[in-house]
């Protein structure tokens, strides 16, 4: 994998309280449910066990870069549908 952008590099500095981060918790969801996946068939593609997506979904468990790279993949979403505009941060 390559480098991250500026944009991304920054939003995973962001509080897990603040709004950008809460809108990407939304993002993660919205984007498994419209890929018709359950948090289990996510968790076997990922090699994991269902309460690691649940745990990320709910913010419970940080997200880093390389992560949210495997989630874009695997709901066929570009990392910009994940953490908006970069003129938000």
């Amino acid at each position: 994998m390559g480098y991250f952008p500026l944009s991304v590099t920054l939003f995973f500095m962001a509080s897990i309280y603040s709004a950008e981060y809460q809108r990407f918790l939304r993002n993660l969801k919205m984007a498994r449910l419209q890929a018709h996946l359950t948090q289990a068939e996510v968790a076997l593609r990922l090699n994991k066990h269902q309460s690691y997506v649940s745990k990320c979904e709910s913010g419970e468990r940080r997200v880093v870069a390389t992560e949210l790279a495997r989630f874009a993949k695997i709901y066929a979403k570009p990392l910009s549908f994940f953490i908006g505009d970069e003129t938000n941060f």
